[in-house]
């Protein structure tokens, strides 16, 4: 399966380094294409086609890590790579997206969520692949 997430800022230390450490571990999984843009319109540009448009929004669908991992299945059975949308400070309007995520009612620092994005994508991958997971 492949991912890409496209996601407003230029990821520094501490962020960089779990990024770095999430990457890795997925890569073992999945492809993930992580696409740094400037601002809001840029990550409209680099939307792959056909991708499944997934943007991260507080106001959007909540999952158990066992429920996520099985979204993510559904779109892997359907055959879709999967693009995740992340805003910049002030989050990202995003009508065209086919769904949105949210990993709580709480707001995250954009950085942060793309930690927790990449952690929860290594997360299902575990759960999907039946092996024990204790990061």
């Amino acid at each position: 399966m492949r991912y890409s997430v496209v996601a407003v800022g230029k990821a520094k230390a501490p962020y960089a380094d779990d990024l770095g450490h999430y990457s890795k571990l997925l890569s073992r999984y999945a492809r993930v294409d992580v696409i740094e843009v400037a601002d809001e319109e840029a990550v409209v540009r680099r939307l792959p086609e056909r991708a499944y448009v997934c943007v991260l929004d507080s106001r959007g669908q909540a999952y158990t890590s066992e429920a996520f991992a099985g979204w993510l299945e559904q779109r892997r059975q359907a055959g879709v790579d999967v693009c995740f949308a992340i805003g910049g400070a002030f989050g990202i309007e995003l009508p065209s997206a086919d769904h949105r995520l949210s990993f709580g009612p709480l707001t995250l620092p954009h950085m942060l969520a793309r930690v927790v994005l990449l952690e929860q994508l290594y997360r299902a991958h575990k759960i999907l692949a039946n092996e024990p997971y204790h990061h």
